[in-house]
């Protein structure tokens, strides 16, 4: 059980991993909140968008359920259901369906946010960096163009920038408000292009990241697994933060060593892991931040974070 701190902490990214790092931060006693993306265009939640012109829904769902008083209670299980079939209904998260329904009959996306929190008995608040309607573009490291948050995460190839239509949204004010009168800041673990950085292209977001005085810890992927990243190692995930209106906004970068594990892990090859030598190390604290090593990585699981290295890693940088 946590115990209070008396301070905020701020969880920035999107996907499936940002709720570890939810866990942890409310397991240190911080008063947490998550900023997330609204790039997405996949799955359940991109045909949400398509079909009833709302937000997507899917990774604030998984925010509130990681947020949840009970994570294993009914309601979480309610929430992250989803239909094996049913025409209409197969791949549906029956909580992206309470949000759309909730957001309809309300008219507002942030009030179903929260009507959902109650019925979770969420510890925490879970906020869309912005409320516009917006797509995901980019381009990859050969210079291919592509469109949309799904179909850049399968790039054939490493992405190189991204930008969103429209240019800069307006950021969800309360989101702003978060960051600014956070005590830590934790961006990641997540999608580099697709989750993470599409939050900073939202106006005002990187500013407030860069003008915070939190401590700011950025939790490297320990893994590349698409094209997305293909072939990046640790300093180029942080240069892709900086080119992205995060230079000299990190304190602190949190990466997974798999040597600390052992040689056979260090040495596997079944896992592109992301790389941080001497001299990889060496180039991201050029760029300013502090290098964190340690053995990060889920055994059972090894493309993941495990949720006790993770907090074990990050009381040791913000304490």
């Amino acid at each position: 059980m946590s115990v209070g701190t008396g301070r905020a902490a701020v969880a920035i990214g999107g996907g499936t991993g940002l709720p570890a790092v939810i866990h942890c931060l409310l397991d240190m006693g911080f008063d947490t909140s998550a900023v997330v993306t609204m790039a997405d265009d996949g799955g359940s939640s991109g045909l949400l968008r398509r079909e009833l012109g709302m937000l997507p829904p899917g990774d604030i769902r998984n925010c509130l359920v990681a947020m949840s008083a009970d994570e294993d209670g009914l309601a979480a299980r309610v929430f992250q259901y989803r239909f094996p079939d049913g025409d209409g209904h197969v791949g549906h998260a029956l909580g992206n369906l309470i949000l759309a329904a909730v957001a309809d009959i309300t008219g507002s996306f942030p009030e179903a946010i929260e009507h959902a929190a109650r019925y979770l008995d969420a510890r925490g608040r879970v906020l869309p960096s912005t409320l516009e309607d917006v797509s995901l573009h980019g381009i990859d490291r050969t210079g291919g163009a592509h469109s949309g948050q799904a179909t850049l995460a399968v790039s054939p190839h490493p992405l190189a920038r991204v930008r969103l239509d429209p240019p800069s949204p307006a950021a969800y004010q309360p989101a702003l408000e978060a960051i600014r009168d956070a005590d830590v800041v934790v961006i990641g673990p997540g999608s580099l292009y697709t989750s993470l950085i599409p939050n900073f292209l939202v106006a005002g977001v990187a500013e407030a990241v860069s003008e915070s005085s939190a401590k700011r810890v950025y939790v490297c992927n320990v893994a590349n697994m698409r094209g997305e990243t293909h072939g990046l190692d640790a300093a180029d995930h942080v240069t892709a933060l900086a080119e992205h209106g995060l230079t000299g906004a990190v304190d602190v970068v949190l990466v997974h060593d798999p040597c600390l594990a052992g040689p056979s892990v260090c040495d596997d090859g079944a896992v592109e892991a992301v790389v941080v030598d001497e001299a990889v190390r060496g180039r991201i604290e050029a760029l300013g931040p502090e290098v964190v090593l340690a053995d990060l990585a889920d055994p059972k699981d090894p493309v993941r974070h495990s949720r006790a290295s993770l907090l074990r890693a990050l009381e040791g940088v913000v304490s």
